[in-house]
């Protein structure tokens, strides 16, 4: 599709990435380094889009005002570090070794055919553009499912948990999470990649386009794409419901919006809110909540004592929302269940447990 991509990798492989390779003495211990190059392109484009344009439109319309950013600073490391880091050593890694296990690659990883969607439909090889749409509804399903798993398994809440303590929500907030639960979600979505045949560099361009989207509805801004376009793709004001922190008077409020890109799976599955005001972002349990007080590792370290805590008792393999005593081992919050009235399942104000559907 994008016929000057391979160029500029091979470019940048050369003169920058083969190079620094050579320097530090590790160039036999890389197969293909474009792999690193063209993840390294991608972090780069997506940081300057970031900084250079979703950062300045939270200055001009901010949904909140802190007159304090301290909260949000450390986001902007936990970006850097996964996008320069662990996204390119990941790609490495795991993917195309997975890629070339299964048969996935083109030539230079041994497929014999067509693999994943293109065996099944195989005219859509003279289509790259229906074929890349496709590839994304497909690959945009998998992370709605993967990402309501996060907040229904108390196990991985334990880990995702990391993700929602954030009190100042803003445009570096998407890559700030735990690492165990980054880790999860690259196995899920790298099998995704796997299974349907996408092709590596396909595969690089559909995590750039849901990563940009993520980091955007982060964004702290008080505006989205308006009432038609709101009901397809996710913006901030969407997203930002998805962060709100725990309304104890209105159970079950907090469990909506999971979507990535696309805000239609919300639509369909009964999980989409909409026509708030912005609401305050973060977590109410405490020994959550505490993330906003440590540093990096102290964060990473209280995210797998959560985790561990969460697996190896019964109460981290039961669905439903959860809070974590000091002993890190997770019990019932109740919060995601509606008060019963009459006979009738309500929250305190009268309103259903969650907005199945669009006003």
């Amino acid at each position: 599709m994008f016929a000057w991509w391979p160029a500029l990798v091979d470019a940048f492989n050369q003169h920058a990435v083969l190079p620094l390779l050579d320097w530090l003495h590790l160039t036999r211990y890389f197969g293909d380094p474009r792999d690193v190059a063209e993840a390294l392109i991608i972090a780069a484009i997506q940081v300057l889009i970031i900084g250079a344009i979703f950062r300045p439109l939270e200055s001009l319309a901010p949904a909140e005002r802190w007159s304090d950013r301290r909260y949000a600073r450390i986001d902007r490391t936990y970006t850097l570090i996964m996008l320069f880091g662990l996204n390119p050593l990941f790609g490495y890694l795991v993917l195309t070794p997975l890629a070339q296990l299964a048969g996935v690659g083109g030539s230079g990883s041994g497929s014999e055919g067509p693999t994943g969607l293109l065996a099944l439909l195989p005219w859509l090889a003279d289509w790259p553009w229906l074929r890349f749409g496709l590839y994304y509804l497909l690959f945009d399903f998998t992370y709605y499912w993967m990402h309501r798993a996060q907040h229904w398994l108390p196990w991985w809440w334990a880990l995702h948990s990391l993700h929602h303590s954030q009190r100042q929500m803003s445009c570096w907030c998407n890559d700030r999470g735990s690492y165990v639960d980054g880790l999860l979600q690259s196995i899920v979505l790298g099998g995704f990649g796997v299974l349907v045949g996408v092709e590596p560099d396909e595969f690089a361009l559909l995590m750039f386009v849901g990563e940009l989207v993520q980091c955007y509805s982060h964004t702290n801004v008080r505006y989205g794409f308006g009432r038609l376009f709101e009901r397809v793709f996710v913006d901030p004001r969407f997203h930002r419901l998805h962060h709100m922190i725990v309304d104890e008077q209105r159970p079950n409020l907090h469990n909506c919006n999971f979507g990535q890109v696309l805000s239609i799976w919300d639509q369909w599955f009964g999980t989409a809110r909409y026509g708030m005001p912005p609401r305050p972002t973060g977590v109410l349990d405490p020994m959550v909540d505490i993330d906003n007080e440590r540093g990096l590792v102290a964060m990473q370290w209280g995210a797998i004592r959560r985790f561990w805590g969460a697996l190896w008792s019964r109460a981290g393999w039961r669905p439903g929302d959860v809070g974590f005593g000091s002993d890190y081992v997770p019990y019932p919050s109740g919060h995601d269940k509606p008060r019963q009235a009459h006979g009738h399942a309500e929250t305190v104000d009268g309103t259903p447990p969650v907005s199945v559907t669009p006003r």
